[in-house]
């Protein structure tokens, strides 16, 4: 049996067309980072949030990871 082997695949593109492996800007950069940071600045207050909403959930996960942590513990 001979094997073929596949040609080069195409290099990936935007929904635009624009190729992916193109160098970025600074303000590409810094505009990518502050999107970034208010996208985990909402995680973080959603989280904080569903904490304070349901506080047996929050209890019941601080208890898992305790005990996930005393697994792995060697003494």
């Amino acid at each position: 049996m001979v094997r073929v082997r596949p040609s080069a695949p195409d290099p990936p593109v935007r929904g635009d067309g624009s190729p992916l492996a193109r160098e970025l800007t600074q303000e590409e950069i810094r505009d990518h980072l502050r999107r970034r940071a208010a996208f985990l600045r909402e995680l973080a207050e959603a989280r904080e949030l569903r904490r304070r909403v349901t506080p047996h959930r929050s209890r019941r996960a601080r208890i898992h990871a305790v005990l996930r942590r005393r697994t792995y513990r060697i003494n």
